[in-house]
């Protein structure tokens, strides 16, 4: 298991559930530096992700950025030794009404994460993924080795492009990168 003491830690989309409860452990057990990042869009209640942003901000080793992941500097400025990059646009039945908005956020924004960190030499990157990459599979339990080839929504289409990038990314320039496929997440 890798040390996150003494690190530079950028999570991005802070302000949501995971991303809040994944700040607020690293702040409590860890001395690291967390930088946060979130554009803080209404997807759903902005004042729950105010809330969130509030108690972070409690922290002396926490410092707060509202940016978007597609266009972010915060990366090169920063200089953090990993991310995790938890900032996306979920949800498989608004994507169906909203396709462009997916590609741009999910997948146009991870590219520019990837290449960022490329950019400046980040030791490792952590991002979500979904379980909705398994699509129409019927199979049950599911494993990292099925087929991925029946995306039922551009939500995982999108999820599914992320883990494509990533791989490339890894193979091209051998950065260290791990996806995390959660199933559904209640907060």
């Amino acid at each position: 298991m890798m040390n996150l003491d003494n690190k530079k830690i950028l999570v991005t989309g802070c302000a949501g559930f995971i991303g809040c409860h994944t700040c607020e452990h690293l702040l409590k057990n860890t001395n690291s530096i967390i930088i946060g990042l979130d554009n803080m869009n209404d997807y759903y209640d902005v004042k729950i992700k105010e809330k969130n942003i509030g108690l972070l901000k409690t922290f002396q080793n926490f410092t707060f950025f509202k940016d978007d992941i597609r266009e972010t500097e915060v990366i090169g400025r920063k200089k953090p030794d990993i991310i995790i990059h938890l900032a996306s646009m979920a949800g498989g039945r608004y994507s169906i009404q909203n396709p462009s908005l997916y590609e741009s956020v999910n997948i146009a924004g991870f590219i520019h994460i990837l290449e960022q960190s490329r950019k400046n030499k980040v030791k490792h990157l952590v991002y979500a993924s979904s379980s909705s990459v398994y699509g129409l599979n019927e199979k049950v339990p599911f494993s990292e080795n099925d087929d991925l080839t029946r995306c039922n929504s551009p939500y995982a289409c999108s999820k599914l492009c992320m883990e494509n990038y990533a791989q490339c990314y890894a193979q091209l320039y051998g950065m260290s990168l791990v996806g995390l496929r959660f199933f559904t997440v209640y907060g």
